[in-house]
């Protein structure tokens, strides 16, 4: 009798535990993504913030939201009562200061305290030089704001898409066989060759941006986001995002240096053809 009832108590305890391993999963602790207010701060450049108010207002679909100042944000950082949605930089390794915005999705809670680093992020996408910003994330801002909306309600459908993070959407890519793949020629490695490209299209930043604003189908479109003055260990990110749906279908970053400079490498272009053909 005490070896059963043992071996009921072990249990309880196995179940105990494997209910708070739920608990603990990101999916459950953003499960209410949805029902919160989402604080969408604003940076104070008069440019960007009239542009993120727009894009918002006419995009955001997921979750109530409600645009605050960054003072606000600082008040409120601690309540789990919200999620913030706000720019950040970020700084790696070798690097002196902060190289990347970011467009970062976190929820507010006590640890908050500790610094934005602490808070629970759903998701950090790069979007632009932290030194010196082309301008060119403005155009893509609501590419961005889809693709943060997309992966957080991925998220809280599966823990794999919470934890895989945003290089989980690249399996799309094997999907474009027939689709127009448009690279602006500011985003390709110098490295890259025409050979390499054949049957892409590869042109001026203006051009590849107006696929975007004209909301071209059957069509995906390049983006990069670098520092501006990459140091040896600086990232850079890679992306095509599809110009009509706003859908992300590939996401690679890299190391920058002596060998590897900014933008899509070869290597790149050849996982982009070998996934969208099948050639070995």
């Amino acid at each position: 009798m005490k070896k059963i009832l043992l071996i009921i108590a072990l249990a309880a305890i196995s179940a105990s535990a494997f209910a708070q391993a739920q608990i603990d999963t990101k999916k459950v602790k953003i499960g209410d993504f949805t029902q919160k207010v989402t604080k969408v701060v604003l940076t104070g450049s008069a440019l960007f913030d009239g542009v993120l108010q727009d894009e918002v207002a006419a995009r955001w679909r997921v979750s109530p939201y409600e645009f605050c100042s960054l003072e606000e944000f600082n008040s409120l950082k601690n309540s789990d009562k919200y999620y913030f949605l706000l720019t950040t930089k970020g700084q790696f390794k070798k690097e002196t200061e902060p190289s990347l915005q970011f467009l970062t999705l976190v929820k507010g809670g006590n640890q908050a305290s500790k610094g934005i680093d602490e808070m629970l992020e759903i998701v950090s996408l790069p979007i632009a030089s932290a030194e010196d910003p082309s301008g060119r994330e403005l155009v893509f801002l609501p590419v961005f704001l889809n693709i943060i909306q997309k992966y957080t309600v991925d998220s809280m459908d599966k823990d794999y898409s919470a934890y895989a993070g945003l290089g989980n959407y690249t399996s799309r890519i094997s999907k474009s066989e027939g689709m127009n793949i448009v690279f602006s020629e500011d985003d390709l490695d110098a490295t890259v060759t025409e050979n390499e490209l054949a049957g892409f299209v590869v042109t001026d930043e203006d051009s590849a941006d107006k696929f975007v604003m004209d909301n071209t189908p059957n069509t995906l479109v390049s983006y990069v986001a670098a520092p501006s003055n990459p140091v040896n260990g600086s990232f850079c990110y890679k992306m095509l995002v599809n110009a009509e749906t706003y859908e992300l279908y590939f996401y690679r970053k890299h190391r920058i240096n002596a060998k590897n400079g900014p933008g899509f490498m070869p290597y790149d272009i050849r996982h982009i053809n070998i996934s969208r053909t099948g050639l070995k």
